[in-house]
């Protein structure tokens, strides 16, 4: 019975690890940028959340509604803005621009939220469902169906719409992607505004589950660093498959090993993923 709950428990937290980490793979797949300002985008999303529910009185579903489009706004302008005044220079140079952004963003909600942790409580709680030994809270199974939806939404987005394949194709090929009249930039401005909501929507998920600080965005950026080598840059089904593989692996050695162990063991597989397939699990040879 272990056994089932510990699979459970990853198949749950393998699903947010994978909405956590599929704007990340989206914007370093497309525009070639590590986006270290991810991790914040996150908790910001979450803050978004607590601060609906215990101030307006919104549910976080309702917060997911107002995450989407503002955090897209807000991560379209930033890209048209500043990151694409260096977009085509060394990747050391994107790396540097968002890790300052990151500080700004992070030492600002440290500043109005100060660096306690908060927790979202829903009143009335959703309860759990009990099976024999083996228990899911309700509040986790609707995040993880929420995640679900937006990874899917994401997928039919970059495979059904006229812009969905404008950005998969200058992932593919960016030189060839213009010569097909493809505004280029207009494209990274959108694949970064996506991976902006995509953030901010995993951040009002988290929400649900796990305490809120600005200390955390680390963690959440570590995460969607880990997920996307895994299971490989720029593929939803790939986020979906690292995310899955990062929480089972994190949830075995959890029980194996301890709690304290399971951030040493993701990174000990990211280790082996970069020496014996640096293209994920899903990916595509010359994508990592």
């Amino acid at each position: 019975m272990l056994a089932i709950q510990v699979l459970i428990n990853a198949l749950v937290l393998g699903c947010l690890y994978a909405c956590i980490a599929i704007g990340f793979s989206l914007v370093w797949g497309v525009l070639n940028v590590i986006n270290l300002i991810h991790g914040s985008f996150i908790v910001l999303g979450a803050y978004l959340a607590w601060g609906a529910y215990n101030s307006l009185g919104l549910s976080p579903w309702y917060a997911l509604l107002i995450a989407a489009p503002a955090f897209f706004v807000f991560g379209y302008l930033l890209q048209r803005l500043l990151l694409n005044r260096v977009i085509t220079a060394p990747v050391l140079v994107t790396l540097t621009l968002t890790f300052g952004l990151d500080l700004i963003l992070n030492n600002a909600m440290i500043y109005y939220f100060k660096a306690d942790y908060r927790k979202l409580i829903l009143n009335p709680p959703t309860g759990s469902i009990s099976i024999f030994d083996v228990v899911v809270p309700v509040d986790r199974l609707i995040a993880t169906a929420s995640a679900l939806a937006l990874t899917f939404l994401l997928y039919l987005l970059l495979r059904r719409s006229k812009v969905g394949r404008a950005i998969v194709a200058v992932r593919l090929d960016r030189d060839a992607a213009v010569l097909m009249g493809v505004d280029v930039k207009s494209i990274y401005a959108t694949a970064f505004g996506l991976g902006a909501a995509l953030a901010g929507c995993a951040g009002v998920l988290m929400a649900l589950i796990f305490p809120i600080s600005p200390l955390t965005s680390s963690a959440y950026l570590g995460k969607a660093f880990v997920v996307c080598v895994l299971g490989g840059l720029g593929s939803v089904s790939g986020a979906l498959a690292g995310g899955l593989l990062l929480a089972l692996v994190e949830g075995v050695g959890s029980v194996y090993l301890g709690p304290a162990h399971a951030v040493t063991l993701s990174f000990v597989l990211l280790i082996i993923f970069l020496v014996v397939r640096p293209q994920g699990l899903l990916g595509r040879k010359g994508f990592e």
